[in-house]
């Protein structure tokens, strides 16, 4: 009977023991594959040597140039010329007058012996000069308002006083220059003739007149 029991016991562990061996090992296969298959993940905290503080507010650069939105200050700001009219006496008046027109005169008669399209006349202190496809210009002296009158083609009629230039407060002494300038516009005649002719005219030495009625 004792015999039976036993091996009926030991057929039992046959037909047991793999099973058993196979429930142990999954048991422990399940516990080890974890840390076979266990991996750092990945830190989500910011690394603080790459944080930059965020903000909404505009940054404006100043720029070193004109152009830039946020120029520099120019040290040396660009400032016109001082124009005054000069007083005059009758005898000045006259010296600077005719010194000019002569000029003028002078000019264009050269210009006359070497175009054919400039033809110019000089009678008691009128000056007529016409030119072709442009018209007549018309210059005399004015002496009841120590002035020289113009009357272009292109431009019309004008009056230029003889003006000292550049003698500002910020200027030197002496150092400002005699012109015929229509003060309305602040343009000298000989830069009219210019515009207006392409023809330069060489103004005569003022630099004694300028110092007298200074």
């Amino acid at each position: 009977m004792s015999r039976q029991r036993v091996a009926v016991h030991a057929s039992r562990l046959a037909t047991q023991g793999p099973h058993f061996g196979r429930s142990i090992l999954g048991r422990a296969s399940s516990r080890l594959l974890p840390c076979a298959s266990y991996t750092r993940a990945p830190n989500l905290m910011p690394d603080r040597s790459v944080c930059r503080p965020f903000s909404t507010s505009f940054v404006c650069r100043k720029g070193i140039m004109p152009e830039t939105d946020n120029p520099s200050k120019q040290e040396n700001a660009d400032v016109p010329p001082s124009v005054g009219v000069a007083e005059l006496s009758d005898s000045q008046y006259h010296e600077l007058a005719d010194a000019y027109l002569d000029i003028v005169l002078s000019k264009f008669e050269q210009l006359q012996d070497s175009r054919e399209d400039i033809d110019i006349e000089y009678s008691a202190g009128v000056m007529t000069i016409n030119v072709a496809n442009k018209g007549t210009y018309v210059i005399n002296k004015q002496p009841p308002n120590k002035q020289i009158w113009l009357s272009s083609p292109i431009s019309g009629p004008k009056r230029y006083d003889w003006c000292i230039v550049g003698e500002g407060q910020m200027e030197k002494e002496g150092t400002g220059t005699g012109h015929w300038v229509y003060t309305r516009d602040g343009v000298s005649l000989s830069d009219l003739i210019l515009e207006e002719l392409d023809v330069t005219i060489e103004e005569p030495v003022t630099s004694e007149v300028v110092s007298a009625i200074g």
